[in-house]
């Protein structure tokens, strides 16, 4: 049950009421926008909710327990707020988000209705629709960590300690050419080995794309070296956009040793025991080869 103000629950049982929607994204970047179904802009607690930008949304449901509650807003997309661009870059993911329902006569008479984060994104033509998920949904996610094989820090973090900016692990590329959004040929890298960047990050440092980075998904050296990216870029690619490309980690012990030296930081259990270990049963041992004679 939502605990109301006095002043909106006076407003409430007067029984006419100026009721708007107002909407509050904080993007992962930092970035807060507000938007409201309002014919004229609000403001409060430091945001401006901007109108004619329009958001609907679904009903908001509200269940017992640690279900999801989900539920859906939509709206066309605009360069002045929400561009295609920044959609497709990622920068709205996992965006946290804030409903409120707002006297718009006096904005002092609010309530909260639901917090959250945005999920799935669909996009039609020149609008989207966007899943926003109850805070019960990290409940849901793994925390800590897992007893595994593979080393689970990100390559370079404090816990893997590893430099990227040393010059054996980062390099500087020009884009020779591009096929499509995913696929680029560049100068610059022949000094790296075959694969080295495989698994690693590539940032534009110029053109349309820079300030923004993918994951490589495949390094292939050469003079010029192959890359191909695991997400397409949101702007075109062309020759002569340069960028920073730093090394790539398949997770691995022995990858760990060799290419990096950092064994001693690897944040995995390599020699844990697999299933073969666990269904392994005693067997009676060939008595012709136990070093024992019979007569």
């Amino acid at each position: 049950m939502k605990s109301l103000p006095p002043s909106l629950q006076s407003h409430l049982d007067s029984g006419t009421t100026t009721l708007a929607w107002c909407w509050r994204l904080t993007r992962g970047d930092g970035l807060v926008q507000g938007f409201t179904d309002h014919d004229r802009d609000l403001a409060f607690d430091g945001t401006t909710f901007a109108a004619a930008t329009g958001f609907t949304a679904t009903e908001i449901k509200d269940a017992v327990g640690l279900a999801v509650d989900n539920l859906e807003v939509e709206s066309a997309l605009s360069s002045d707020s929400l561009n295609e661009d920044d959609l497709a870059a990622g920068l709205f993911d996992d965006a946290a988000i804030e409903i409120w329902r707002v006297n718009w006569a006096d904005t002092d008479q609010r309530v909260l209705m639901r917090s959250g984060s945005l999920g799935e994104v669909r996009r039609a033509g020149s609008a989207f629709a966007a899943e926003v998920r109850g805070l019960a949904h990290y409940l849901q996610q793994p925390k800590g960590r897992l007893f595994q094989y593979a080393c689970d820090a990100d390559l370079g973090d404090a816990r893997c300690t590893v430099d990227l900016d040393d010059p054996a692990f980062k390099g500087a590329g020009t884009v020779v050419a591009a096929t499509g959004l995913r696929h680029v040929t560049a100068g610059g890298l022949a000094a790296f080995a075959d694969g080295l960047f495989t698994r690693g990050l590539l940032t534009f440092t110029s053109g349309a794309n820079a300030g923004r980075a993918q994951e490589v998904r495949r390094h292939a050296a050469g003079a010029p070296a192959t890359i191909e990216l695991w997400q397409p870029f949101a702007h075109a690619i062309v020759p002569g956009d340069t960028f920073d490309i730093t090394a790539g980690c398949d997770k691995q012990f022995a990858t760990c040793k060799a290419r990096f030296g950092n064994g001693v930081n690897f944040r995995g259990f390599p020699h844990m025991p697999g299933n073969d270990f666990v269904t392994a049963t005693a067997r009676r041992g060939n008595p012709a080869n136990d070093g024992s004679s019979r007569s």
